[in-house]
């Protein structure tokens, strides 16, 4: 009896929503009579959804478009979308729109605020508030109460993050319409205790994208599992990977959010994606990132719980918790919040990429090994084998998920304001009391251009760095996000008996990842008025000594080398850079110069001046001659292929060689097709794709074509970044042989991770094979590795073992009597087939005998997992990371890994750079 007495009170709290004519507000019949026309069963249709109020001032929806949200076949672009929510704001004193970015492309991304007239007019006092609690060394915890009793919890929705998840950005017209608009005491309560945001279009370039897709090719599609192909591009840069881009912020989408989320500090954020049925209400099944307070662990069960148990009481099947995901990787957009000390969660809702309705076929879909059919603890409420699924459906289960979450933070207000001030005081607490104390970044570093690269990156997540007059940076952790702070530059610990696949990549330490020496301390040795804040963005500018005409870069793998020699071509062409190919020393330089370095020829002081301002280089002026092996450098005229088919790790190739401004021109199966290639190109890049040797060769089926990706009147988003008038067929026998005769001429062709099987497969060459590695787990881990070949030019500048970050790829070898191929190894331990014969030989009476050889001393064998986790290790430790083929007169440079990766690893992508500088001395 106590347990219904419990249960009544919330589903009252929930119907309130919808009850509206209680509170003598004339109720839109029509509306209420459309989403009921289009949900396909009265199972998918809660009772908060309904009642929409017909307000005489406020245009709702339908009156406005002259058709509710989720109607079949409708779908709003960017612009329509903004349209309707400038029109509210001009509507209601209640909301408000701002612009808080612009997309690669020039779309505006918006910001729409709704609250009560009190908030709208407050929202400065509301925002300093707010960030009061979000450093409680600005709070003493005497004024602590009277900053809870005004304060507002900020609720902020993210949508339309994954362009063909096309639910979201529809459904928070209708959902501010209610919430501006509605008179019932819930509705009331979300306006006077919360300040509600959201991000209608997070990803505006990629639905306008989607959008135009949709109405070109998909909206009569009648089976969803048609294997019909996808809109080729979201953003400029980034496809789904859009959602892995926290930690970098390198995209304007992120840069946008970490704004909103700065300016606001919301207490909850809610990203809104659609993947899996009916409802996923994230709380992931672990391991939980150890960074993340334990506060925030209990408010994603309570708060996932709460809305679960609101949509049991309206009757909806299909809604769960726990068994998707798993809460380790910090770099989604959601995890802004939980980096930060707020709650960051998401949703899942069952989506069709459009608004056509399908039967969906369920019977097949498993998480954490139980159907979703299965009536579990988290999934109390199961949905049949198979359901007939409208875009309706997908609004309804969404809009009602987030009313109840809505209801529940009005209602836990103080509560949730009080852990998000309490877990700033935990990390504050534990920068004072455990170790380590604080984190140095020393001046002397390999790329001092890295290190200040990484102070920015620390920065932009909001933790605090000092920099000491020694030159060296330092982070204190007595600050809020002190947890953050040691997440990122201290090793991942992740559990090898984890029961599930890790979600993500596993290991993010960005010491590695940049290149930069950091170094933990148990003990602050700087004095404190030895410190200063550093309070904006930091530089690192070169220098140069000696005097003398030529300029010597002493090569340590530097990131922007390969930048500052296009650079200075462009400004002088008769500049001239010699690579010496041996360590060597030079008369007025006081280091020895290592293989790989620079000597640059017939250039001015002030161009030389130039490159250590812009490029952060180190140069020394010398009037000696290098009397070593060298020579010249070509720069070449590359080319970044990408298939119609995948377009997801081609968009970070893209990017990261526009952020060094390495010119490079984008190709496609067409242009391999037409041939001629090697008097266009010198190196071709082909980033990773997924698939197998044959989707390289046919990419998207021809029994879809033609399929024109063009910009035209009705299609304008259309035919950007790149286009094509048919992206169907792929290059075919044909443009591979092109491709072949490119190499063959002397042609340079990059490969990276799965591709390098992709084109082994094809035939290209025949001298890289697959390897088996039977129960080899290798999610994202930063991993030592070894140079086999160091006079190669591809690992100029890298010391002998060095770590490097890899996912899950297929591993290449070589024949045993090909291993000169190999020009880096994983791990430090030989293969057992390659290491050296002591034993006597027969038919050899004069060998030495293992006994009379004395053995040499065995090296420390240096681990292989430096941050993550690697299951069964010993089938990858020896294999080959980088292999150096010779095709004709050219090369194959494969790489088992992706040196670039997300913009992330970018201490690896110096081994391309070094593959571009040195492409003919290969």
């Amino acid at each position: 009896m106590y347990f219904k007495r419990l249960l009544r009170p919330l589903a009252v709290s929930t119907i309130a929503f919808c009850s509206a004519a209680t509170y003598a507000q004339k109720i839109d019949e029509v509306y209420n009579q459309k989403i009921k026309e289009y949900t396909t069963d009265s199972r998918f249709l809660p009772s908060s959804v309904l009642n929409l109020t017909d307000d005489p001032k406020v245009p709702s929806p339908r009156k406005h478009f002259g058709e509710i949200v989720g109607a079949p076949g409708i779908l709003h672009n960017t612009t329509t979308i903004y349209g309707y929510f400038q029109k509210l704001s001009q509507s209601s004193p209640y909301l408000t729109m701002q612009q808080v970015g612009t997309s690669e492309e020039g779309r505006p991304i918006h910001l729409v605020a709704i609250g009560n007239e009190d908030a709208m007019k407050r929202v400065a006092h509301y925002q300093k508030q707010l960030s009061l609690l979000a450093d409680p060394r600005k709070l003493p915890a005497s004024e602590l109460e009277k900053v809870l009793g005004d304060t507002k919890l900020v609720y902020y929705i993210n949508c339309g993050l994954h362009s063909p998840e096309m639910g979201s950005p529809e459904m928070v017209m209708e959902l501010a319409y209610r919430l501006i608009t509605a008179q019932t005491p819930d509705s009331k309560a979300v306006r006077d205790n919360i300040i509600v945001l959201i991000n209608p279009v997070s990803e505006p370039d990629g639905w306008d994208k989607q959008v135009d897709w949709y109405n070109r090719y998909t909206k009569d599609r009648k089976n969803y599992e048609d294997g019909f192909p996808r809109v080729p591009y979201w953003g400029k840069y980034t496809y789904h990977d859009n959602n892995r881009d926290g930690l970098q912020s390198s995209q304007a989408l992120t840069k946008a959010m970490y704004k909103i989320y700065y300016d606001w500090h919301p207490t909850v954020m809610l990203d809104l994606h659609e993947s899996v049925p009916l409802l996923y209400i994230s709380t992931g099944t672990g391991p939980y990132n150890d960074a993340i307070d334990p506060i925030t662990i209990g408010e994603w069960q309570t708060m996932a719980n709460h809305e679960m148990t609101a949509l049991a009481s309206q009757g909806l099947p299909g809604v769960f918790t726990w068994a998707f995901y798993d809460g380790w990787n910090p770099g989604y957009a959601f995890f802004i919040a939980n980096n930060h000390n707020s709650i960051g969660r998401f949703y899942e809702t069952f989506g069709n990429a459009g608004a056509t309705t399908y039967v969906r076929d369920l019977s097949n879909q498993k998480y954490s090994g139980d159907p979703v059919t299965s009536k579990e603890w988290y999934r109390p409420n199961p949905a049949t084998e198979k359901v007939n699924w409208s875009y309706r459906n997908n609004i309804n289960y969404m809009q009602a998920g987030v009313l109840a979450g809505l209801t529940y933070a009005a209602n836990n207000r103080r509560l949730l304001l009080t852990n998000f001030y309490q877990k700033g005081v935990n990390a504050i607490q534990k920068g004072k009391t455990e170790s380590p104390r604080a984190f140095s970044i020393p001046q002397k570093q390999n790329d001092p251009t890295m290190a200040a690269y990484l102070v920015n990156q620390l920065r932009g997540q909001g933790i605090e760095v000092h920099k000491a007059s020694s030159g060296d940076y330092v982070v204190l952790l007595e600050q809020p996000y002190r947890n953050l702070a040691v997440s990122l530059l201290t090793k991942q610990n992740y559990p090898k008996d984890t029961k599930y696949p890790s979600y993500d990549d596993i290991a993010w330490t960005l010491g590695y990842l940049n290149g930069v020496d950091v170094k933990a301390l148990d003990n602050v040795t700087y004095a404190a008025n030895d410190l200063t804040l550093v309070n904006q963005e930091v530089k690192y500018t070169g220098k140069v000594e000696g005097e003398g005409t030529d300029y010597v870069l002493n090569y340590k793998a530097q990131n922007t080398v390969l930048s500052a020699l296009y650079w200075l071509k462009a400004q002088n062409k008769s500049s001239k850079a010699m690579v010496l190919d041996a360590k060597t020393t030079l008369s007025g330089v006081k280091d020895t110069l290592a293989a790989g370095s620079v000597v640059l020829q017939g250039i001015t002081p002030e161009q030389a001046k130039n490159i250590t301002t812009q490029f952060g280089l180190d140069l020394t002026a010398t009037k000696a001659a290098a009397n070593v092996k060298q020579h010249e450098v070509t720069l070449p005229r590359t080319a970044i292929y990408h298939s119609w088919f995948n377009t997801q790790d081609e968009g970070w190739v893209r990017f990261t060689f526009d952020q060094r401004g390495i010119p490079y021109t984008s190709i496609e199966k067409d242009d391999l097709k037409a041939g001629d290639l090697r008097s266009k190109y010198d190196v071709i890049v082909i980033p990773k794709m997924r698939g197998t040797g044959s989707d390289f060769i046919h990419e998207i089926d021809k029994k879809f074509g033609p399929l024109p990706y063009t910009k035209t009147p009705e299609f304008p988003s259309h035919g950007f970044p790149d286009s094509t008038p048919d992206m169907t067929g792929g290059p075919g026998f044909d443009g591979m042989n092109q491709l072949r005769m490119f190499v063959e001429a002397g042609g340079v062709l990059v490969t990276l991770d799965n591709t390098s099987a992709m084109i082994a497969e094809t035939g290209i060459t025949r001298d890289l094979d697959k390897v088996e590695t039977p129960g080899l787990y290798h999610p994202g881990s930063i991993v030592n590795v070894k140079v086999r070949k160091s006079d190669s030019p591809i690992v100029y500048g890298f010391p002998e073992v060095f770590p490097i970050f890899k996912g899950i790829s297929p591993l290449l070898q070589t024949k045993k009597y090909n291993r000169d191929m190999m020009v880096l190894q994983y791990g430090t331990k030989s293969l057992k087939e390659d290491e050296e014969y002591n034993g006597p030989i027969m038919g050899l009476p004069d060998s030495k005998t293992a006994k009379e050889t004395t053995p040499a001393k065995p090296k420390k064998e240096e681990p292989y997992v430096l941050s993550g986790m690697v299951r069964n290790e010993q089938t990858i430790v020896g294999h080959g990371g980088i292999f150096n083929v010779p095709v004709g007169a050219g090369r194959l440079v494969a790489f088992t890994f992706n040196p670039l990766h997300r913009y992330i690893n970018l201490h690896d992508a110096p081994m391309i750079w070094n593959t571009l500088i040195n492409w003919n001395h290969l």
